[in-house]
């Protein structure tokens, strides 16, 4: 971008600025006005708006095409950060709020001066952000059956996400994932509709607590908070065998009692959108739903936010993807869709959605209806009157105070599972004074394993080194012993090793490889290697505590009469520490089973209520200790 185009842009700005702080006489337009009724505002503005400017506010692109012209160009209303994409690797705060400021500034640049909408994936922390806070996975959180905490998480999260200049998150994901073999399991708090409708209480931490008179509507109280979505509208966490995007099948009656009840929370709370789910209903796929998105959540729910596509879900409306993407633009915002993520093919979407309108396929009313839902969020979060990061939010990424949060979610979310051979003494809270300790396997000191998915890149990623700024469980567990005692670390010991070793016990933390979406679909659901051979090697030689690292529960039959101590850590993210807290007793567990933790594959989908119940270890289930002081 020139030199040349900032102080055009920039002065086109001002100008705008200056004529909204002008004598207020019957020209002045009541949209920039802030003590109009909200919607006077909107009426006023869309009244003022050609087709193209419509069609602009309905697009949301990426990143890496949203150069400044054709934010100005294309009127475009929205962009976003798909998983991992960054202005520059580890990127600092800066420069984050540079690139949102220079796409900011082309929005205003145009004829209304309309600000767009910055969203991101934040899903368990600002997690595309190099050293943002990140806190457990959901399934987590889920265990701690605490909403209390998970307000303060959205409001931690918020602050770290407004540091970077971005106003709008793609959070929380409040699926009720009834198949572990789902690749997106984690990110659903539980299985139960009511576990996760009462975490649906993030809601109003990302966004500020709405007051009564706005309780039900769209509301972010200021620029501390940040717009929220809840996502994958409808059951998405009900997919045959657990495959992504897949079919849900189920009578409406079963998709009103188990996937649509978190959604009634989620709009009790004000949620600002709504993003639909790739999967399909019954055979018809939600993007092209008008049913459910028009007449049950719009109509039926009174939803006033707007509704949001997922990454090129309306590609995916016909087969194969893109196939015939004029017929996917018409079902899509025929359905009810009022943003598209498009994410790079802006001019495809906006060439087909324009001629649309113009055979009247498509009616005015329609796009209308979906303006108006973007601006009223848009109004709502004052971003006409605060459109640019502020600056002073800079040192609110990773602060001690969120790291200390997330601590705290680490210790909370943690299940044991198992504590002490049958007849034995428990083995857990362990001794801090000891001789020897043996740590082993390939998640102890592992940053990026112990975050999982959805951590600084889009499928996470593996390794300790530059993933990220935090603390493995290793970290925790030397920081956390007497001085006198001595930790010995070894990923994947030899028999003759743990038998020579003269350990006193030892801590086997094993678990899945990061993954997201389809790629963490598993039919399986084993231990991957060498999980296995750790467990069989160490516990077999000395007491043994195994911590198993997951976004879901995995096969733990075979090994659990070998264990003497068995600890569910889900994805804690950053702040290992946490395990060391409750490993020593210097905390309590307290977690328990947000899912059903069963015995064999082939029980699987098995969850709480089922005929023919026969878990390892049921829903709710989990042990508790007292401190060690």
């Amino acid at each position: 971008m020139s030199h040349i185009w900032r102080c055009v842009h920039f002065l086109v700005y001002c100008c705008l600025m200056l004529s909204s702080v002008g004598v207020q006489g019957s020209g002045y337009p009541k949209y920039k006005d802030p003590k109009q009724p909200l919607n006077v505002r909107i009426k006023d503005l869309l009244s003022r708006m050609t087709l193209a400017e419509k069609i602009g506010q309905m697009s949301q692109i990426e990143r890496s095409v949203a150069t400044p012209d054709v934010i100005t160009n294309y009127f475009i209303g929205s962009v976003l950060s798909g998983g991992g994409s960054v202005p520059a690797p580890k990127a600092t705060v800066q420069q984050w709020v540079s690139m949102v400021t220079e796409m900011q500034k082309a929005a205003l640049a145009t004829r209304l001066g309309i600000p767009m909408i910055y969203g991101i994936d934040a899903v368990h922390g600002h997690n595309n952000v190099y050293k943002a806070t990140i806190f457990p996975h959901n399934i987590g959180l889920g265990a701690t059956r605490d909403p209390e905490l998970a307000r303060k998480i959205g409001a931690a999260v918020a602050l770290e996400v407004r540091a970077t200049g971005i106003p709008y998150i793609f959070a929380p994901c409040i699926a009720v994932c009834r198949d572990p073999r789902w690749g997106r399991c984690y990110e659903s708090f539980s299985e139960d509709p009511k576990v996760v409708q009462m975490m649906t209480k993030i809601i109003p931490g990302f966004q500020g607590e709405a007051p009564p008179s706005s309780k039900g509507k769209p509301f972010v109280v200021g620029t501390r908070n940040v717009a929220a979505c809840a996502k994958h509208y409808v059951g998405d966490g009900g997919t045959y065998m657990g495959i992504n995007e897949n079919n849900t099948i189920i009578d409406f009656r079963g998709l009103l009692r188990i996937h649509m009840p978190p959604y009634y929370n989620a709009i009790i709370e004000s949620v600002s959108t709504v993003m639909i789910s790739y999967s399909s209903w019954n055979g018809v796929k939600m993007h092209a739903n008008h049913f459910l998105v028009t007449d049950y959540l719009k109509n039926k729910l009174k939803f006033k936010g707007f509704v949001i596509s997922d990454w090129q879900g309306l590609d995916r409306i016909t087969s194969p993807p893109g196939s015939n993407y004029h017929l996917s633009v018409k079902l899509g915002v025929l359905a009810g869709i009022d943003m598209i993520m498009i994410p790079y093919n802006y001019t495809d979407l906006i060439g087909n959605l324009t001629s649309l309108v113009h055979d009247n396929t498509i009616p005015m009313s329609r796009i209308d209806d979906a303006v108006s839902r973007i601006l009223r969020v848009k109004f709502t979060m004052g971003l006409f009157e605060n459109p640019f990061p502020d600056p002073s939010l800079a040192g609110e990424l990773g602060k001690q105070e969120h790291r200390d949060l997330a601590r705290e979610a680490v210790r909370k979310s943690l299940v044991l599972l198992k504590n002490g051979k049958y007849k034995e003494k428990p083995v857990l809270p362990l001794p801090k004074k000891c001789g020897k300790i043996l740590v082993a396997g390939s998640h102890a000191d592992n940053l990026g394993y112990q975050c999982g998915g959805w951590t600084i890149t889009w499928q996470g990623q593996g390794g300790n080194d530059n993933v990220t700024v935090g603390t493995t469980i290793l970290e925790g567990i030397k920081s956390t012993v007497d001085g006198s005692a001595q930790v010995v670390y070894s990923e994947e010991p030899s028999s003759d090793f743990v038998q020579k070793g003269g350990f006193s016990y030892a801590i086997v933390v094993v678990g899945e490889p990061p993954y997201a979406e389809t790629q963490g679909d598993n039919l399986n659901l084993t231990i991957p290697a060498p999980g296995p051979s750790v467990i069989e090697t160490v516990c077999s030689k000395v007491k043994c505590i195994v911590v198993l690292i997951s976004g879901r529960p995995l096969v733990i039959e075979p090994y659990i009469n070998k264990i003497d101590a068995f600890v569910a850590a889900w994805l804690p993210g950053t702040e290992g520490k946490g395990v060391a807290d409750v490993l020593f007793g210097d905390y309590s567990f307290t977690g328990k089973l947000s899912r059903t933790w069963f015995k064999s594959i082939h029980q699987v989908p098995m969850n709480l209520g089922d005929p023919h119940y026969d878990p390892l270890f049921p829903f709710g289930f989990g042990l508790e200790t007292q401190p060690s002081y």
